[in-house]
């Protein structure tokens, strides 16, 4: 069964073929800190998404990122990066969607085991 999900006002929904996380990821970065998602990270072909108004794109530095937010109601959905190592290094083709897991239909990502990403220091 897929995971469900969207944003407040209901303008963005989504799917995903895949299983509820077993961990969540909280970034440091200057942007992910004020943005306050838990990010849960699929393949681009695991995730399906409904606009049905605007879709909000930010990009910021090195425009590798693409954060997505719905422009109606402003809720952080999900961002396409490349997928980048511990290290900081990149195959250069190798992508993946952190979908923020507080959206999700019928669970509380605050209950879950959060681990925390150093992204004040990597980028």
């Amino acid at each position: 069964m897929p995971i469900t999900g969207s944003c407040h006002c209901g303008h963005i929904r989504f799917s995903i073929d895949g299983e509820l996380p077993a961990q969540l990821t909280r970034c440091t970065c200057s942007f992910c800190a004020k943005r306050g998602a838990l990010l849960a990270y699929y393949t681009p072909e695991q995730l399906h998404v409904v606009v049905q108004g605007d879709d909000g794109i930010y990009r910021w530095q090195t425009r590798l990122v693409d954060h997505h937010f719905c422009g109606r109601c402003g809720c952080a959905t999900y961002s396409d990066s490349p997928d980048f190592k511990p290290d900081g290094s990149w195959d250069q083709v190798t992508r993946r969607i952190g979908v923020n897991a507080r959206l999700f239909d019928d669970y509380d990502a605050a209950t879950q085991k959060i681990v925390v990403i150093d992204g004040k220091s990597l980028w």
